[in-house]
């Protein structure tokens, strides 16, 4: 017995220094993943060249002229927009019938009633080159693809507001000399015409979806070819133009992009200086059966920062009015679910950022809200999550990474696997990942776009959010997680009434095996 004994102590010691191991080779492998800067920023040298070299393509011919279109080029947008009224009718009968425009001036309006017009311009033109820098994308940089074939026409970056006009750039043949040089283009979704005309050019088809340019002279033909536009005859907020563009015996393709600009979605803090918390940030929660764990939350978020507006989802039975200032309370349907009171209480949310924590959280001297503002003010992050504290002192983060692989008509393949991608330059102790843990703040309108099904949970959001959510997590922000150690005989009956809503095991897999597989539309899922 005692040399059975010695084998099992020795066994043991092993496994837990392999296990021991185990670990420090995984942390090892974390900690020398490459530190990406995903900092907003403004286009790159990559991006100038291109840009001088489109320049370079399109101010070729300025010698050779032309002749103002004036039907076609009034239509042009310019980028000078400008709201003008209507003259007011004299007579009451043409104001019936033709109702008059009517056209005010925002700024105006605006900045006179303020106290403080230069700060809030400001704060407005700052908030806009944010967004400008944030929603912009290398795809939709103008690149001219130079006369290999020998056409010359744009390979992306070309877009046209719905039903408007604008001049396609970069169209262009370059070929040896022959007799008579010509092009044709043809559209789907618009017609083409000319801006202005150039001698010697002969033009077939203009204003139509096929338009047949051709003339002896090649620098004229070049020369008019800088005036071709595109008009978009057949609304859609958003799809593409395919172009087809020849000459005798070459053929290319070419994309136009049509669709409303992005509207931007500022947000007002009030100040210049810091990070304004309480302008900045809003705090959703949702509760059931835990008002004394709600209670604690309330009391250590007025602790740190009194003067945040906390939202409050309720769903239970016989619902507790929770007052205090700067406190809103929904009340909803009984048992609705945790992500039907998501859903309810970040759409109450008018401010830039919103903080999600669960009832049983509870804030802490680590729990540095400005931390997290800075990284979303200064990177391109959507989301950032923090570490959960539980009272035996370990921390969670739970970072996970997603990829799907494409399938067959079975449907396509989930993977699951904890980790992140890579660490965040400028900011040691955050990484990007594609899930993080419950606590966590985010851009409102972003987290709005994705949405919460009802019917799901954690996982199942950060599925739909893939690919429309940049997820990042610092683990040096911290919230505390009131204790869940509570033996079965020293529950009390709302303990034991919360446990069997949060843990109908049964019913939640089958709901989540039908999320993913009909909803999502895959076929296996793995995970570690």
């Amino acid at each position: 017995m005692s040399e059975m004994r010695l084998v099992l102590k020795r066994g043991a010691v092993l496994i837990g220094v392999g296990l021991l191991l185990l670990a420090f080779i995984h942390t090892w492998s974390s900690s020398s993943r490459p530190s990406v800067d995903i900092g907003v920023k403004q286009r790159g040298h990559i991006q100038e060249l291109l840009k001088k070299r489109n320049q370079d393509a399109l101010s070729s011919y300025h010698d050779v002229p032309y002749v103002i279109k004036e039907s076609v080029a009034r239509q042009l947008d310019y980028g000078r927009c400008e709201c003008q009224s209507d003259d007011a009718p004299i007579l009451p009968l043409p104001r019936l019938l033709f109702p008059r425009v009517w056209a005010h001036s925002l700024s105006q309006e605006y900045l006179e009633s303020d106290s403080d017009p230069h700060g809030v311009k400001g704060r407005r033109d700052k908030e806009y080159s944010s967004f400008q820098r944030r929603s912009y994308s290398p795809a939709d940089l103008l690149i001219v693809a130079q006369a290999n074939s020998p056409l010359q026409y744009p390979t992306q970056g070309v877009e046209v507001r719905p039903m408007k006009t604008i001049i396609i750039p970069g169209l262009g043949l370059k070929e040896d000399p022959r007799p008579t040089h010509t092009v044709k283009l043809t559209a789907t979704m618009g017609t083409l015409d000319v801006a202005a005309t150039v001698d010697g050019v002969s033009i077939e088809g203009d204003g139509q979806s096929s338009m047949v340019v051709s003339s002896s002279l090649l620098a004229n033909l070049n020369r008019q070819l800088q005036f071709v536009t595109y008009t978009n005859t057949r609304f859609h907020p958003n799809t593409a133009d395919t172009v087809q563009y020849g000459s005798e015996g070459h053929q290319a393709a070419f994309t136009i992009k049509v669709g409303h600009s992005a509207i931007p979605k500022l947000y007002n803090s009030g100040s210049n200086k810091g990070y304004n918390i309480s302008a900045l940030v809003t705090i959703a929660t949702k509760t059931f059966l835990r008002y004394d764990k709600l209670q604690d939350l309330i009391n250590s978020i007025r602790q740190y920062y009194p003067t945040v507006l906390i939202v409050i989802a309720d769903d239970n039975e016989h619902p507790q009015p929770v007052t205090g200032p700067h406190i809103e309370q929904y009340i909803m349907p009984f048992g609705k679910g945790w992500f039907a009171g998501r859903n309810l209480a970040v759409s109450q949310v008018t401010t830039k950022y919103v903080l999600w924590v669960d009832d049983d959280f509870f804030f802490t001297e680590n729990t540095k809200l400005e931390k997290m503002v800075a990284i979303l003010e200064n990177t391109t992050l959507d989301m950032v999550g923090g570490a959960v504290r539980e009272v035996t002192g370990y921390s969670a983060t739970y970072r996970h990474t997603f990829s799907v692989d494409k399938g067959d008509d079975e449907g396509d393949c989930l993977h699951v696997r904890k980790g992140y991608y890579h660490s965040i330059e400028g900011f040691p102790d955050c990484v990007v990942a594609d899930a993080v843990i419950n606590f966590f703040m985010a851009r409102t309108d972003k987290m709005l776009r994705v949405g919460f099904d009802p019917r799901f949970a954690r996982r199942e959001f950060f599925v739909d959010a893939l690919g429309s959510l940049h997820v990042g997590s610092c683990s040096d922000v911290k919230i505390g997680h009131a204790s869940k150690i509570h033996l079965p005989w020293t529950k009390s009956e709302t303990e034991k009434s919360y446990d069997r809503f949060r843990y109908s095991a049964d019913k939640e897999g089958r709901i989540h095996t039908e999320g993913f597989y009909f909803k999502n539309r895959f076929k296996c899922m793995s995970s570690n």
